[in-house]
């Protein structure tokens, strides 16, 4: 069937122990906490998907990625969005390599070279903040600098081998303040993992309280960024915000998407109930491809990230049509027999609750129509 033959062939292609892998279990154990999804993914090589090949990684485009998550969320809807918050720590990362002295690289082909999983620690999204603004406190020690704080909720939590966290830490020069990016190895003393996720949904993307209480940073673990703020900062701020808008836009119509596909391979189904739901759901992919395709043309400014919040709205929209009618379609029979018609209904609408909301941004879109720079809210 045509229908993710494209998302399914660039999986196979970039990660092709995985997309088996993940056929081979049940959707409810892939979704339940202890999911062994997040070790396929190690597994497969998931963590340098993102990397250029030169530092022995997967070198996936956007679109690539785009795909690659879309196929995972039709497996998983769990293990998609837990790695896209990897992958937005890696995409950040490799933004950094553009502006450091090299160790940046070196960590990044760490990585990959290793298969390690990084938990997002930044406050992506939160209200009134960039996505390295810190939302943990550190102090400045001779050892390096001790952090403090708490990400909740934070994906990976019991899988992460790092934690990323943005800090401010004084410049070294001493002319005030700049921001950094911690890299924090889960195994560092102080750091702990507390429970948070009380839902059964999207239970297996391991989504706790990690909970940093004097978490010592050595010095060459900590990515200066050299400014508080700026046109190069605010650039990687923008890029990491594209990038996490994108990814989970695939990752949230991969799960539609395995609900749609069951409408499709039922041929009870009338015809052209089973054409409808094709065509639209194609049609939000291809528009979450455009941002892609600008991702991977380097064109990373604010029309790109406004591309990309309203592409991500837009498929929203198309979600809320797609998905109960291709349950309604599927009939109550398979919704009373097994708990994977629900689950996958429930996740897919889970695009909605990741900042920032449509609702905060109605002002924001007002001014950026109005030719006034785009802000987050």
């Amino acid at each position: 069937m045509r229908f993710l033959e494209r998302e399914r062939a660039t999986l196979a292609k970039l990660l092709p122990e995985l997309d088996p892998a993940l056929r081979e279990a049940p959707l409810m154990e892939l979704e339940r906490p202890g999911s062994p999804g997040i070790r396929h993914f190690r597994d497969s090589g998931g963590p340098g998907l993102l990397v250029p090949e030169s530092h022995q990684g997967r070198g996936a485009t956007a679109l690539d990625a785009l795909r690659v998550q879309r196929a995972i969320g039709s497996r998983s809807p769990s293990l998609a969005v837990a790695t896209t918050m990897h992958h937005f720590s890696m995409a950040t990362l490799v933004g950094l390599g553009g502006l450091g002295d090299g160790l940046e690289w070196m960590l990044i082909e760490g990585v990959a070279s290793s298969n390690r999983v990084i938990a997002s620690g930044f406050a992506e999204g939160r209200s009134g903040a960039g996505i390295l603004d810190p939302s943990m406190t550190a102090s400045v020690t001779a050892d390096g600098v001790r952090i403090n704080g708490v990400k909740r909720p934070c994906s990976l939590a019991h899988s992460m081998d790092l934690l990323t966290a943005s800090v401010m830490i004084p410049r070294e020069d001493g002319q005030g303040d700049e921001l950094a990016v911690a890299i924090v190895p889960a195994e560092s003393e102080g750091m702990s993992v507390s429970g948070f996720w009380s839902s059964a949904f999207l239970a297996g993307a391991e989504s706790e309280q990690v909970t940093l209480t004097d978490v010592l940073v050595p010095p060459e673990l900590l990515l200066r960024t050299g400014t508080t703020s700026g046109e190069q900062l605010d650039e990687l701020q923008t890029a990491g915000l594209i990038w996490f808008q994108t990814l989970m836009t695939g990752s949230y119509l991969g799960a539609a998407s395995a609900l749609v596909e069951r409408v499709l391979l039922n041929d009870r189904i009338p015809e052209h109930e089973r054409v409808r739901l094709f065509v639209e759901t194609e049609a939000a992919m291809a528009t979450a491809e455009g941002v892609a395709r600008r991702i991977d043309a380097g064109d990373l400014d604010e029309s790109v990230l406004a591309q990309a919040l309203y592409v991500r709205y837009g498929v929203q929209d198309a979600i809320v049509r797609i998905v109960p009618r291709a349950v309604e379609l599927l009939g109550g029979l398979n919704f009373m027999t097994s708990d994977e018609v629900g689950h996958l209904a429930a996740c897919a609408n889970g695009l909605s609750l990741h900042p920032p909301s449509r609702s905060r941004m109605t002002g924001p879109f007002s001014a950026y129509l109005a030719d006034r720079p785009l802000t987050i809210a």
